[in-house]
């Protein structure tokens, strides 16, 4: 009895998680040659990068950075509103976090998510120079964001995916954070160019994007080329 009880609760988690549209389970492969941009932990046929530390911060307030990767452009993209709430999910020093926070106005909030505590103390930095008050730190985890349930609009990730140690259980978490309806923002520097001067593991062609979303409840909504070098990928919750 104890056995074929335990069967029925099993049997029932597969059938809420296929009708979540979510994989029963993650199929990472691990290999010893690698990549030494990698950490040898491989997810669809890609080897996962490694984390830029804190101790980078300052290449994300670059000043190149507005001619290299045109954010005015990005968050022209962004389907924000005002009052919306929206998530910059490896907000880094808030770089595109104020901005946001300025696009959804008093009424929004802009979750700010980091699993470094070292980012979240200089993002608190720069939101008080530009007076941003509007936006929520949030210390998640590397399988957790830790945003409420269906609390988020507008989910916003950049050039930050790739760097998902786990980004099978990272991005169902994202997906329970999403309203019915709500969409995520995926930007990543195109795998496809050559040209682009970023290291080959920190970028992502349109088609390894597409085959990871497949594997999950997620509808594909348009990809803008508008970016000197990176694609925006536009996707809906189902």
């Amino acid at each position: 009895m104890i056995v074929a009880a335990r069967n029925c609760v099993l049997f029932f988690c597969c059938l809420l998680a296929a009708g979540a549209g979510f994989a029963q389970t993650a199929d990472y492969t691990y290999r010893a040659d690698h990549d030494p941009d990698g950490i040898g932990k491989f997810y669809a046929g890609r080897e996962i990068a490694q984390v830029m530390g804190h101790q980078g911060a300052d290449w994300l307030e670059r000043p190149e950075r507005q001619q290299e990767e045109r954010p005015d452009l990005l968050l022209q993209s962004l389907p924000l509103h005002p009052g919306d709430v929206a998530a910059d999910i490896g907000a880094g020093t808030g770089y595109l976090s104020w901005r946001m926070a300025k696009m959804v106005g008093d009424k929004g909030r802009v979750y700010c998510v980091e699993i470094q505590q070292e980012m979240l103390d200089l993002l608190a930095k720069k939101m008080a120079e530009h007076q941003t008050t509007n936006f929520q730190s949030v210390l998640g985890t590397v399988t957790d964001t830790h945003l409420p349930a269906h609390s988020v609009d507008v989910v916003l990730m950049v050039d930050v995916y790739h760097e998902f140690d786990h980004p099978y259980e990272m991005m169902q978490s994202i997906v329970r954070a999403l309203k019915p309806g709500g969409r995520i923002v995926w930007v990543e520097y195109r795998a496809e160019d050559p040209a682009v001067p970023i290291k080959p593991l920190h970028k992502m062609s349109e088609a390894q994007v597409r085959k990871e979303a497949a594997l999950l409840p997620l509808q594909w909504v348009e990809t803008i080329e508008k970016l000197p070098r990176q694609h925006i990928f536009i996707f809906q919750k189902k």
